[in-house]
């Protein structure tokens, strides 16, 4: 199963973007998820930081397993569990 989090409505309050963040990691760690896209757009790259800086963050970094910029599509990030 994957779960999508589309960033476009939020990027405007950073506060939004990490609760948003911290949300689906939760859920797909409770449901058992393969994966999670979340999408931050191409633009600029200042959501794409900060969304890559709250997925560092340590009590966040033990519910999966690792994370990638997708290759075909900058504006995209994958977290891959279990």
């Amino acid at each position: 199963m994957t779960l999508t989090l589309d960033l476009h409505p939020l990027f405007r309050s950073d506060r939004d973007i990490d609760r948003a963040v911290r949300e689906i990691i939760f859920r797909a760690a409770a449901t058992k998820a393969d994966r999670v896209e979340i999408i931050s757009g191409k633009g600029s790259g200042k959501l794409r930081t900060r969304v890559l800086a709250t997925l560092r963050q340590p009590h966040l970094k033990r519910l999966y397993r690792s994370f990638e910029a997708d290759p075909s599509n900058q504006g995209r990030i994958v977290v891959h569990f279990g």
